[in-house]
């Protein structure tokens, strides 16, 4: 009967319109108060325990990282990069909008941020070369949930804290599945514009692509960064987050510069001569492939004693000034050492000009209007996010400390369930719920429920998470609470039931990939097996 009751008021207050947060503490509240004997203090510490768990910490950096990657200008980088690599498709310009998605998603961990940075430009693109609006958002709606499905994912943060398993092996578990499905929708667009005859963008040539490629390599080293911090051993998940967030921002205030004191001020003036042009583009080509190197060889072998830092060190400027000679003989024509060496102090001067405006506006672009608005949009995010899990985390302690999970486990295996009719039924579950309630909520809230019986069944738990993730994923299309349903209307001034509508024929290409998902585990857990061996289940 308690049980009953508990889910009960859940529901009733959810369908009276209260927010998702308020339902589950409120209910939680109500229930410990009348059907237990427990003192409204656990309430109290359940709550301030959500404060201290270390995995959650890595959210609110996440979301400050997404933060100003969106406001940095990364988006319109990656798009050129994505049309360079992919616009002369048939149909390009839509399945360049969609490997955007997928990049973005792995800088970003969020799906609402992915739709908005990419949704901007890459709508009003497709609108000028004659896609259709409803197409355009139904592309974008889609392609924005792959923000939770590739890492890193503020989603799988969340499920790796419910339930006590390796965020870093949910994210790799990620890798695949988000790579597949990004597939999927740009085979469905191909197909399509095939039979509609959409157009294709012009092949610019190799140029044009390393030169996109370029200009979004600052953005994508965040990947580097996250991934191979948390899988070379650097970092904790938490740990990389952080330094993703300071990242971000340093890309965004001095490097990009699209925010900040250095917004208006170029890297290379238009007095600056030729020779100064061609020794600064060789100093930074040298410099950043030695950070690449370093980085990465830090990675790779730290922690190989037979590998002294003083050899990655050596090697690492050895072939930074091999790069750099080359790059002054080709484009300064030939190896004569005067001009070499005129071309190279000619790009110190430049490059000492952008290092003292760089010195000179730490302070703006630290304290700046701009800066103090990204953190404090970011601030607003994790409050409205950290308050749903914390109640969403009570609510699932009292699940706990009342044994419904393992009423539940024992009522479902006396029915016979197998895993084949589990997973359809975690599935229908999800898919319902997931249109009515905030992803980490809802996954909050059903995880500790599903787990223990999962494991009874002997499925493996990484796998359970990435279903549960493309679940969330096609809640976040599926009116009428979708988010990425009202953010894509946001952005584009059409009306929800339009938007609905547009996105409606590919969630049908996300529902064939959530049957593969669900029935074929090894596409989740081949990579995590192979990096990090099964995870280890101790509870």
């Amino acid at each position: 009967m308690e049980p009953i009751f508990l889910f009960g008021i859940v529901l009733t207050l959810l369908f009276l319109g209260v927010p998702v947060g308020l339902s589950l503490g409120l209910s939680s509240i109500l229930f410990v108060t009348f059907f237990t004997t427990d003192s409204l203090s656990a309430v109290a510490i359940s709550l301030f325990g959500t404060g201290q768990h270390y995995t959650l910490l890595a959210i609110p950096f996440f979301i400050l990282a997404s933060s100003f990657m969106s406001t940095g200008g990364v988006a319109k980088r990656l798009i050129r990069f994505a049309i360079a690599t992919v616009g002369h498709f048939r149909g390009g310009l839509a399945m360049a909008s969609v490997l955007a998605c997928m990049m973005f998603a792995a800088l970003s961990g969020s799906s609402p941020a992915t739709v908005v940075a990419i949704g901007t430009i890459a709508i009003a693109g497709m609108r000028q070369v004659g896609y259709s609006k409803e197409f355009a958002s139904g592309i974008i709606a889609n392609a924005g949930t792959l923000g939770i499905l590739i890492p890193p994912s503020i989603v799988m943060v969340v499920y790796a804290a419910s339930v006590d398993v390796s965020v870093g092996r949910m994210f790799l578990a990620g890798v695949i599945p988000g790579i597949v499905a990004g597939l999927m929708l740009m085979a469905t667009i191909y197909i399509v514009a095939r039979v509609k005859n959409l157009p294709a963008e012009p092949w610019r040539g190799m140029s044009e692509l390393f030169d996109s490629a370029k200009g979004a390599f600052w953005g994508l080293f965040l990947i580097v960064i996250i991934m191979g911090g948390i899988y070379g051993g650097v970092f904790t998940p938490t740990e990389a987050a952080a330094a993703a967030a300071v990242y971000s921002a340093f890309v965004a205030l001095f490097v990009y510069r699209d925010m900040g004191p250095l917004k208006e001020e170029p890297w290379i003036r238009e007095t600056d001569t030729k020779e100064s042009r061609i020794g600064f583009k060789a100093w930074i080509y040298a410099l950043s492939f030695l950070l690449v190197f370093l980085v990465l060889s830090f990675f790779v072998v730290g922690d190989d004693k037979t590998v002294p830092a003083s050899m990655r060190y050596m090697w690492g400027f050895v072939l930074s000034a091999c790069l750099m000679l080359s790059y002054l003989a080709w484009r300064g024509g030939g190896l004569s050492p005067g001009a070499i060496i005129r071309l190279a102090f000619g790009g110190v001067h430049i490059l000492s000009r952008n290092l003292a405006l760089m010195l000179r506006s730490i302070r703006g672009a630290v304290f700046g209007e701009e800066t103090r608005h990204v953190i404090l949009e970011a601030t607003k995010t994790t409050i409205m996010l950290m308050f749903i899990i914390a109640n969403a985390l009570l609510f699932a302690h009292i699940l706990t400390t009342e044994r419904i999970p393992q009423m539940i486990t024992e009522w479902m295996l006396g029915a016979g369930f197998n895993w084949f009719t589990f997973l359809i039924a975690v599935n229908i579950l999800l898919l319902i719920g997931g249109q009515f309630m905030e992803p980490s909520g809802l996954l909050l809230i059903v995880a500790p429920v599903v787990f223990p019986i999962a494991m009874e069944l002997g499925i493996d738990p990484i796998h359970l998470g990435i279903i549960m993730v493309v679940n969330m994923e096609i809640g976040m299309i599926t009116p009428p609470i979708g988010l990425n349903l009202f953010v894509t209307s946001g952005i584009t001034g059409m009306s929800l039931d339009r938007v609905v509508k547009a996105a409606l024929p590919f969630v049908g290409v996300l529902f064939i990939f959530l049957i593969i998902v669900t029935y074929v585990p090894s596409m989740s857990t081949w990579l995590p097996y192979q990096i990090m061996g099964p995870e280890v289940v101790t509870q």
